[in-house]
């Protein structure tokens, strides 16, 4: 891991995820690109005259705006000692995000989110879903309140098919940066039933070819899948939740479409999803 992503609002939320990339930075020798969005009146850009649009006077005064805001954030201590980049960009923000960590070949995106009621913020809600699907690279995705980014237990929520291998290697290289120990985890429900039998015949199968440290496995039972996945968390009081992704629909077969966006805004815990 050589570069971190953090899309920058100038936020407490913005500043949590600064805080966590910073934390990780720092021990895996990663530099820090810090992304604002310019967020200006749609009359105000005409996109067959991007190349001009600097020269605008009132486009002038928000970049300087926004790079004074930067001057000041990045004297904040817990960057301290950590090459950090700075840009400025007009783009949506989801989609500048990825145009963003694509052009620069970044290895995590680190979102901030206030949680379940924070649906009116630029990066959260819908924004977040949109990245957590279209990112071809991990996202973790952060609450305002996480200071200490102390990782010993990574629940993995997983429905162990042949596809989800194709991330497992990344997920277990994540935990080796914290030493952290892996929660195998197969959530059960009625509408998802499987014998016991059978789940850890595919779970023993699934975790055969990996040299994985520390790790446990466990089949839970719940309602849904997202209630399974929280309660199980608070159970054992995990510091992270890693899922796998699917680009054409948020999330691999054992999830439906919406249950990204239910994780990263309902869950306490942080929320890292990795693309399969």
């Amino acid at each position: 891991m050589k570069r971190i992503l953090v899309p920058i609002d100038f936020s407490k939320e913005a500043e949590c995820a600064a805080k966590i990339a910073a934390n990780i930075a720092k021990k895996t020798g990663s530099e820090i690109y810090l992304l604002h969005m310019l967020e200006l009146p749609v009359n105000t850009i005409d996109p067959a005259e991007m190349s001009s649009i600097r020269s605008e006077p009132q486009i002038i005064y928000f970049m300087k705006k926004a790079h004074e805001k930067f001057d000041k954030f990045k004297k904040l201590p817990f960057l301290k000692g950590i090459k950090t980049i700075e840009s400025v960009q007009f783009h949506h923000a989801f989609a500048g995000i990825i145009s963003e960590s694509e052009k620069n070949k970044i290895d995590l995106i680190v979102m901030g989110s206030q949680g379940a009621s924070g649906l009116q913020e630029m990066f959260i809600g819908s924004n977040t879903e949109k990245v957590v699907r279209r990112s071809k690279v991990p996202v973790l995705v952060v609450k305002k309140g996480t200071e200490n980014f102390k990782i010993k237990d990574i629940v993995f929520a997983s429905d162990f098919n042949n596809e989800s291998k194709k991330t497992f290697q990344n997920i277990i290289n994540f935990a080796n940066i914290f030493k952290a120990k892996i929660h195998l985890l197969y959530v059960n429900t009625i509408h998802n039933f499987s014998t016991t039998l059978a789940i850890e015949s595919k779970m023993e199968n699934f975790i055969k070819d990996f040299e994985i440290g520390e790790y446990t496995r466990r089949i839970y039972n719940d309602i849904s899948i997202e209630k399974g996945i929280l309660s199980y968390g608070r159970d054992i009081d995990a510091d992270l939740i890693a899922l796998n992704t699917h680009g054409r629909s948020g999330l691999s077969q054992l999830f439906n479409g919406s249950i990204g966006q239910e994780l990263t805004n309902h869950a306490l815990r942080p929320v890292i999803t990795f693309k399969i």
